[in-house]
């Protein structure tokens, strides 16, 4: 079979293709719009279902070089931190913390969750992380991170079960949030308390239609975006030096967020932050950096333990539903910032950050700006998941493998 890898240029171009076949199919399907289904999530699901046709006819097996998603990340956190007003982040305060508490709880349930499915399976209760927090809140580089580890326990297996995991979790996180999304705010007729604002990401639905973008506020936006990651390569660099490993899109977030509150106490100066052209940027990043997540899926990876991967990863899902809806929705005040953020948060706990922001680009878009919940979710990322993450796992593992 052939063996093909296609370079950064032709993951952008598949994954902009990704992203306009979603967008095309979404707008012709009402199911897909009424339950929030981002539009790269739409496109990528469909392109890896194209490229795992294309490996089990045994005509070719696809990979892409990913260096450059991981380039649109970046600017995506960065754009993100450049929308962020002094008065989001303290609005976002309380909620940062609540999201924070019960995300420590369910560091626990899914790691006893993941144990229970290992011992029904027949494996070793160490698989337990590898089909709990470690895959599906830490995602494909957490477990990654690990794989080193669980080989030297002798778990022979358990990192691809993992990463195969993480795979099928950051799929179901893709849909699920959305859907939440509608059955949170519709009934309760919740509305945005941002009228007028440019959304964080992308511009909303009822947006006009002739909205003018400009060629300088274009460039001002793309220039103020690779300073800002430009000088968050380098406090990654200053960071690392301390022993303190972080993602190196937390530093760009930060200098985003000080370059921003900085350019707001100067009004002369033409305007870079909230801006339309800023939006679109953002949107663009998220969309191809997904789409090309997505899209490069290897799902053919999957089924050796479809069947056991599928059953624990039901169970998760609804367990991450049912914290988003019932505990976090309540707990953040079940306005409708807590909506968003809540639909997010069950995108997020089973998914990824990206996957996150993107279900809550497409609520938002549809029912107007949450500038808060687009900081919110980030730092619960950033500054404790995968620090309490590390330390959970290490625990589990030494209960589970003598």
């Amino acid at each position: 079979m052939t063996q093909i890898q296609l370079p950064d240029f032709m993951a952008v171009t598949f994954g902009l293709v990704a992203y306009l076949l979603g967008e095309t199919i979404n707008s012709r399907v009402a199911l897909l719009r009424r339950f929030n289904i981002p539009d790269p999530v739409t496109g990528g699901l469909l392109l890896a279902l194209f490229f795992f046709a294309l490996q089990k006819l045994e005509i070719a097996e696809v990979r892409f070089d990913t260096h450059i998603r991981d380039v649109m990340l970046l600017v995506f956190f960065t754009s993100i931190g450049l929308n962020a007003r002094v008065a989001d982040l303290r609005k976002g305060g309380r909620p940062l913390l609540i999201l924070i508490g019960l995300t420590t709880t369910l560091l626990f349930l899914q790691n006893i969750v993941g144990g229970i499915g290992a011992l029904l399976a027949g494996l070793p209760m160490g698989f337990g992380v590898a089909f709990g927090s470690t895959s599906l809140l830490g995602g494909h580089g957490t477990m990654i991170a690990w794989s080193g580890e669980l080989d030297a326990l002798g778990l022979a297996g358990a990192s691809e079960a993992g990463i195969a995991m993480a795979t099928l979790g950051l799929v179901a996180g893709a849909v699920v949030g959305g859907p939440l999304a509608k059955a949170l705010i519709e009934p309760r007729g919740l509305r945005s308390d941002e009228p007028g604002e440019v959304n964080p990401v992308g511009l909303s639905d009822d947006a006009p239609s002739g909205l003018l973008v400009s060629r300088s506020d274009l460039m001002r936006a793309l220039l103020c975006v690779f300073l800002c990651i430009i000088a968050g390569y380098v406090v990654h660099r200053g960071i690392l030096a301390t022993g303190v490993m972080v993602p190196l899109f937390v530093p760009c977030l930060l200098v985003g967020m000080l370059v921003g509150n900085l350019l707001s106490l100067f009004p002369k100066l033409p305007a870079v932050t909230h801006t339309p052209a800023l939006s679109l940027l953002s949107e663009f990043a998220l969309g191809v950096f997904l789409a090309i997540s997505l899209m490069a899926l290897q799902l053919w990876a999957l089924a050796g333990m479809a069947g056991t991967l599928i059953a624990v990863l039901a169970v998760q899902t609804a367990l991450a539903v049912g914290f988003a809806a019932f505990l976090a929705f309540r707990l953040l005040g079940r306005d409708y910032q807590a909506a968003v953020l809540s639909s997010g948060y069950a995108s997020f706990v089973i998914g990824a950050t990206p996957t996150a922001i993107a279900t809550m680009t497409a609520v938002t878009k549809k029912y107007g700006p949450c500038s808060a919940a687009f900081i919110v979710l980030p730092l619960v990322s950033a500054l404790f998941v995968d620090i309490a993450n590390a330390l959970v796992t290490q625990a589990f593992l030494a209960l589970w493998t003598p």
